[in-house]
């Protein structure tokens, strides 16, 4: 058993078979999740977990080098948009459209139970080198 880290089994394979540039998705409880990409759901209720729960443990497991968010996060969610831009120095940023299509591309989406807008985030592995 594992005596630290994320417990999760799904979680700990997916995070291990990461390449560099490869994506994970945290989403709020109200993202579309394409056909085809793997699903995570840890929402146990609303706002339970919480996105910045769930994101305090999954940087703690994997290097991330850069993110990508909705545009719409930034006037819509501001207590996200800052916590989001405080954590990472490098922030790209998209219509929530365009971010849905780029969540076609992800490993995975980890659903959490997050119910408040565009509490979402794209983090593209980096390298520990």
């Amino acid at each position: 058993m594992k005596k630290h880290g994320i417990l999760n089994s799904h979680l700990t394979k997916i995070f291990a078979d990461l390449g560099h540039t490869d994506t994970v998705v945290i989403a709020d409880c109200g993202l579309p999740i394409p056909n085809g990409v793997a699903r995570v759901d840890l929402a146990l209720r609303l706002g339970e977990p919480s996105f910045l729960d769930v994101l305090d443990a999954v940087e703690a497991d994997m290097v991330i080098e850069q993110i990508t968010v909705a545009d719409e996060v930034f006037t819509e969610n501001e207590p996200i948009a800052k916590a989001l831009t405080d954590r990472f120095d490098t922030v790209k940023t998209c219509s929530h459209e365009a971010f849905k299509r780029e969540v076609e591309q992800a490993k995975v989406v980890i659903r959490t139970g997050e119910a408040t807008p565009y509490a979402n985030v794209i983090l593209h592995a980096g390298v520990i080198f």
